[in-house]
């Protein structure tokens, strides 16, 4: 992506949760090829790692393995500057699910990235600085229909955004949110349907395309670095415009 070799994170540490595939490893390998120092993690290890990427197995959705993941790579770097908050998804569900579905979906959407967070905040606050991103959804800031539980979770992670930027900020501690819209990440089959109905939908956006996993990692990159060291609190939309509101084609009868 152009820009992007301009961003020099040479001797900074990141974790990105959610890093092993799709979404979280594009934002991994972006980071990578700045210079940082990058560990991601997940309960699988992939087959191959690009140099300068490592992996460590561990459930986020728990705060004793979110914790433990958190201590051993400020422990092992001597520091820790980058945290993504990639970690998330839902299949679709009415909102008739189970409690046990809910809380699942919540607890992968919105306690893991609280968790991730506050072991990630003693680090940062003795190092002055520290950034933390958080990977929310369109789905947060409109209704999700047959992810209802999967949209709660996201609206929470941007009040939650705005409100530990608020709290941490004299720790000198960024927290900010991308709110992603629709992306071709790698896993996009199941909630965009076939090659046609992806082209349908690229056509309703602004932008005429759909997103793709470098969008929101050259985001994720310039909110990591010093280009954006007064920006805090902050949801920005990656998202090509955003959708079309529906109304508009209803009134012209197509």
């Amino acid at each position: 992506m152009q820009g992007i070799d301009r961003i020099d994170l040479t001797g900074k540490v990141a974790i990105v949760t959610g890093g092993t595939r799709g979404l979280g490893r594009h934002i991994a390998e972006t980071l990578v090829r700045a210079g940082a120092a990058v560990t991601v993690c997940g309960r699988t290890e992939p087959a191959t790692l690009p140099e300068g990427m490592t992996f460590r197995a561990a459930d986020v959705r728990d705060p004793e393995q979110a914790q433990a993941l958190v201590d051993a790579v400020a422990q092992e770097h001597g520091r820790l500057d980058i945290l993504v908050n990639n970690a998330g998804g839902s299949p679709q569900a009415p909102a008739t699910a189970s409690p046990r579905f809910f809380d699942a979906i919540v607890r992968l959407n919105l306690h893991s990235a609280m968790y991730m967070s506050q072991y990630a905040h003693p680090h940062m606050a003795r190092a002055g600085m520290g950034s933390i991103i958080n990977i929310a959804s369109v789905s947060g800031v409109r209704p999700s229909p047959m992810t209802a539980a999967y949209g709660a979770a996201k609206a929470g992670l941007l009040n939650l955004t705005q409100s530990l930027a608020q709290e941490w900020g004299p720790d000198g501690i960024r927290v900010n949110a991308l709110v992603v819209g629709l992306v071709q990440s790698g896993a996009e089959e199941e909630p965009y349907g076939d090659s046609a109905a992806q082209v349908r939908i690229a056509k309703s956006l602004p932008l005429q395309r759909m997103g793709t996993g470098q969008d929101v990692a050259g985001a994720v990159l310039w909110l990591s670095s010093s280009l954006a060291a007064w920006v805090s609190g902050a949801r920005i939309n990656v998202d090509g415009g955003g959708e079309r509101p529906y109304f508009l084609d209803l009134a012209k009868g197509s």
